[in-house]
């Protein structure tokens, strides 16, 4: 029973946590769908692979969301023809890479400037890298699942969104599209629409629509939120953190040890430093640094999440790159220390 209550406890803390953020995120990805001109603002992006996946990773200032939030925003971006390299970018590094969680950095590790330091760092060049890798692949459909693949914008041939006429679905939707076809309004679909559909709908009808789009993405990823956390919060209970903390001792185990516990803990970035600081005194630098810069891009949380834009196969490259990188940086920083 005692265990019960602790992974009840952690479920619905994880939960409170993560929903304003979620909440945060969505709320900037229908922003961005009705009130920014995203033409103007992709066209800004630097088309050389390694300059667009440095803009997209340094996004995260104009967009401060974290882990459960970075998710509709990068899915928005690429529905509306960002690149590849920008889109992945600002999904690994938006976390991270923002003023709200710089600053919790600085206020949890003031004594250690080298900590918030190289936390910027460290994510600036994994993102970057992945981001770079990613872009060798020209066309990037084969990893994305089918329901935003078959919205890129290069895709001449839209897909019909049901055989049920629209009269009879649920939802709202925009007559008048140049096809003679009404289109439903959500998450997916809407983002299809060419050109921004911002340009056609009057000003005073854009709250409805912002309300009824941050419904649709809360549906779907608000549900998957849930089953993401619930399952956080059973491998924390099942497995004794004092297993984990006996092989973080050394130079190199301390560092794997803290990079399963930031996939495992799944805390949200905008906090996490304050959980890290109660290790700093047992753990080596690289070791927080490991946690600090690998739980923002991915933990079991935002595995759900990620999972609304990439296939599994894709999955797996991004997951291995990350921990590679984490890895060579953190392990090199330890040994280079010692």
């Amino acid at each position: 029973m005692s265990q019960f209550n602790s992974g009840f406890t952690l479920f619905l803390s994880l939960i409170v946590e993560a929903i304003p953020f979620l909440l945060l995120g969505v709320l900037a990805s229908s922003v961005l769908l009705l009130f920014v001109n995203e033409q103007r603002l992709i066209a800004l992006m630097p088309k050389n692979p390694f300059l667009g996946a440095l803009a997209g990773s340094l996004l995260g200032f104009l967009f401060p969301v974290c882990e459960c939030g970075n998710v509709p925003v990068a899915r928005r971006l690429l529905l509306q023809g960002v690149s590849v390299p920008v889109a992945i970018g600002f999904l690994l590094a938006a976390p991270t890479i923002n003023p709200v969680v710089i600053w919790a950095t600085w206020t949890a590790f003031r004594d250690q400037p080298e900590i918030v330091v190289l936390r910027v760092v460290f994510s600036l060049i994994i993102s970057t890298t992945v981001a770079c890798v990613f872009s060798v692949q020209k066309d990037m459909r084969p990893f994305l699942q089918p329901a935003l693949a078959r919205w890129m914008p290069d895709v001449l041939v839209q897909p019909s969104l049901s055989d049920t006429p629209a009269l009879l679905q649920t939802g709202t939707f925009l007559l008048g599209q140049p096809s003679g076809q009404p289109v439903a309004f959500d998450a997916v679909a809407a983002a299809a629409l060419r050109p921004n559909p911002k340009a056609k709908i009057p000003w005073q009808d854009r709250l409805p629509l912002l309300l009824e789009n941050m419904v649709q993405e809360l549906r779907e990823l608000g549900g998957i939120l849930v089953l993401g956390s619930l399952l956080a919060a059973v491998i924390q209970v099942a497995v004794p953190r004092e297993w984990v903390l006996s092989i973080g001792q050394g130079p190199v185990t301390s560092v794997i040890a803290m990079l399963i516990l930031g996939g495992v803990i799944s805390i949200c970035s905008t906090v996490d430093a304050f959980f890290a600081l109660s290790f700093a005194t047992t753990f080596t630098s690289g070791a927080i640094l490991a946690f600090l810069v690998f739980g923002p891009m991915f933990d079991l949380k935002s595995l759900g999440l990620l999972l609304t834009i990439f296939r599994p196969r894709a999955m797996i490259y991004l997951v291995v790159l990350i921990v590679q990188l984490t890895l060579i940086l953190t392990l090199f920083m330890n040994l280079h220390v010692s």
